[in-house]
């Protein structure tokens, strides 16, 4: 098996760039946290390009609104057809922003359904490590930014058993988003979620 390389989507609208740090940062928890050979670095990929199918997951963010061209909707419409997770986060944890009414009419374009809440019991919650409440809340939350909303589910889209799109108002972006060396100043790594999602991709 290769090693895991983490992917960003790059799409022709919006600021798909608007998080530059969280994939070192993802790829750090990855080492830190498991046994999986991973890249240490992370590769862009246009989202209407085949070498997305490269790639078992492909994170998305921005922060303006989100218009698919047409084929950037049928690449993404293959790649999850083949197996591939889509991780979007929503950059403006914000449930009336553009960036999430934008996306998320997207999506249910591309899965042919809106986006419903994931369980909090989901295996998503126990791939490594243990999440029971479900998906950890982010101090933009806790701090009344954005929606002023703590919001308990994420959304998703299932292909049969299989989550084969993972969306969140969290905005992981901004909590993910320092150089890694400075987890040594926090009490709980906050990106040992990302390993979950990671390790799900990888073995479901």
């Amino acid at each position: 098996m290769s090693a895991f390389t983490f992917a960003t989507a790059q799409y022709d609208s919006g600021d798909w760039d608007s998080a530059p740090q969280v994939p070192a940062n993802v790829i750090d928890a990855v080492a830190r946290y498991t046994s999986i050979d991973v890249n240490p670095a992370g590769v862009i990929v246009p989202l209407a390009s085949r070498d997305l199918l490269r790639y078992p997951l492909v994170y998305l963010t921005g922060h303006l609104p989100v218009r698919l061209a047409s084929a950037e909707r049928d690449m993404l419409r293959t790649y999850l057809g083949r197996g591939g997770l889509l991780f979007v986060d929503d950059h403006n944890h914000d449930v009336d922003g553009q960036f999430h009414k934008s996306c998320s009419h997207e999506l249910a374009r591309v899965v042919g359904a809106p986006l419903r809440d994931i369980p909090n019991g989901h295996a998503l919650y126990r791939a490594f490590f243990t999440f029971p409440d479900g998906p950890p809340a982010t101090s933009h939350e806790l701090n009344g930014w954005g929606d002023n909303l703590v919001h308990t589910h994420l959304l998703g889209a299932m292909r049969g058993d299989r989550l084969q799109v993972l969306y969140s108002n969290k905005d992981y972006s901004s909590e993910w988003g320092y150089h890694p060396d400075n987890k040594r100043f926090l009490s709980i790594d906050n990106t040992r979620f990302a390993v979950n999602i990671v390790v799900y991709a990888l073995t479901r």
